[in-house]
């Protein structure tokens, strides 16, 4: 049984929580994941879907995406780009920034401001889903990180896996 246990990585667990001061047997970390029905671990690595994925992370997850508007102004029909973040847990939406044209710096600042401590569109949230538009540059994802919150890009022609930010 023990052998069973090191291929399921419980002693992998045992280790770490030992590292922290704690002594358990890896038989116990087995124990404990089988009563709260988490499968070991290469199982869970097989089976975790999209949809598992997101419904475990709920509360850390938001979207982004950009919708248009076109505006009537003296000068003719303008389209201004609008840029939102959704928080998925709650749906709660925060219109990032609007803009006529939505270069570099400007989306530098809006993941400068998303990523503030205290009022942050992103201060609670670990992951942003966003899609492969040109506008989310290795600038604009770098400042993310820094801000704690990781960027997924999602692969090309998948609108369903942002189904939220999508609608």
């Amino acid at each position: 049984m023990a052998s069973e246990n090191r291929d399921w990585g419980y002693d992998r667990i045992a280790g770490a929580l030992g590292n922290l001061g704690h002594e358990i047997s890896d038989q116990t970390v087995g124990n404990v994941l089988r009563r709260h029905g988490l499968p070991p671990a290469p199982e869970r690595k097989r089976t975790t879907t999209w949809a598992a994925f997101v419904r475990t992370h709920l509360a850390l997850l938001a979207g982004t995406d950009f919708f248009t508007a076109e505006v009537l102004t003296l000068r003719g029909l303008v389209t201004y780009y609008v840029l939102f973040f959704i928080h998925l847990e709650s749906r709660q939406v925060n219109i990032a920034g609007i803009t006529v044209h939505p270069n570099e710096a400007w989306m530098k600042q809006i993941a400068r401001t998303a990523t503030m401590e205290d009022c942050g569109a992103l201060r609670d949230c670990r992951y942003l889903l966003h899609d492969r538009d040109t506008k989310f540059t290795r600038s604009f994802r770098a400042i993310l990180v820094s801000g704690r919150v990781k960027p997924l890009a999602l692969p090309a022609r998948s609108p369903n896996l942002n189904a939220y930010a999508e609608r």
